[in-house]
């Protein structure tokens, strides 16, 4: 096992993957120690951000899904983001986000109340952006960050709804039917 982790490391590390070690973040390699139940992981509502130095913005997710997809040792983040959400349009023309863990919940409750086409979310918290090596904006306040590549994207089809949870979710959902978005893990830190 350790041989594998050895190689992923290294293969990692060919991608040009390596710690952001500003702001007292040191790296984690996702596929041997990373310490969260992924059932629970978006319970602990993080936030996602999309976009670049030109514009960016970030939002609290609830959703999601931790996991390996076209190969064992390709670690995934998938993500959801309704099409009226402000982020959606950073995400559509992303080809990276992020996804950050808070434990400060003012920081989990304004993200998820406040849009960011009436204001800058970030200045109000006090929160201070920083791009990762690729452009991908994060918050230097943020306990844990993890940085994807986006593989695949698409919206939820209704007619491929196979029970009642989908159709009741969406009957009175003013923000519309979520897009997926899976990215492969690049790069994740922690403080």
């Amino acid at each position: 096992m350790k041989k594998i982790m050895t190689a992923i490391s290294m293969a990692l590390c060919s991608l040009g993957v390596s710690a952001q070690t500003e702001n007292g973040f040191k790296e984690v390699e996702v596929l041997d120690s990373f310490d969260v139940n992924p059932f629970l992981y978006f319970t602990y509502a993080p936030i996602l951000a999309a976009g670049d130095k030109d514009g960016y913005n970030a939002m609290t997710i609830g959703w999601g899904g931790l996991g390996t997809i076209w190969g064992r040792t390709r670690p995934v983040v998938t993500v959801y983001v309704a099409p009226k959400r402000y982020t959606h349009e950073f995400m559509e023309k992303s080809k990276y986000f992020t996804v950050m863990q808070f434990s400060d919940t003012n920081v989990i409750e304004y993200m998820g109340r406040h849009s960011g086409r009436d204001g800058d979310k970030a200045k109000a918290l006090g929160l201070h952006v920083a791009y990762t090596k690729n452009g991908t904006p994060y918050f230097k306040e943020a306990e844990a960050v993890i940085e994807c590549e986006i593989m695949y994207s698409a919206p939820f089809d209704e007619k491929n709804f196979r029970n009642d949870v989908p159709k009741k979710m969406y009957a009175n959902f003013p923000a519309g039917i979520h897009t997926l978005y899976m990215g492969e893990v690049v790069d994740a830190w922690k403080k």
